[in-house]
């Protein structure tokens, strides 16, 4: 499955989290650490879901980029 991951370039951080499983969240120092969290993130919540008997939800988020042109 393939779900959709919203990255947040924050002052000294990164942050990441995935809007179709509440509560999944990662923070990391760099793009690729926070890269590497969210994954571990996702599978262990995921590997809980199934341990404790109840249904995987389905990826239903979309990302997509908007032109919005600035206003001089």
């Amino acid at each position: 499955m393939q779900y959709t991951v919203i990255y947040e370039k924050g002052e000294s951080s990164w942050g990441a989290y995935v809007p179709d499983l509440p509560g999944v969240l990662a923070v990391g120092a760099t793009r690729e650490a926070v890269e590497f969290e969210i994954r571990e993130a996702v599978s262990f919540h995921i590997e809980g879901l199934q341990e404790d008997g109840l249904a995987v939800p389905l990826p239903s988020s979309e990302a997509g980029l908007l032109d919005i042109p600035l206003v001089a």
